[in-house]
């Protein structure tokens, strides 16, 4: 069997927890900043899991992560 190539856009934005879980960052951080409020971009510094539904596909492009 040949090796399966890893997709690099993907293993930038994702990795495993210790349970096997994906862990993401949140999107909408990066511009237009000054009409979130602060409580909003607090919430967004903090990670989140991969919701289940995605969690098959994500793993097929990151296969040795």
């Amino acid at each position: 069997m040949p090796k399966v190539k890893t997709n690099r856009g993907a293993a930038k934005r994702f990795r495993k927890t210790g349970t096997g879980r994906i862990r993401r960052n949140k999107a909408y951080t990066s511009h237009i900043l000054t009409k979130k409020t602060t409580k909003r971009k607090r919430d967004l510094r903090q990670g989140t899991l991969v919701h289940k539904a995605d969690e098959r596909n994500i793993l097929q492009l990151i296969p040795y992560l």
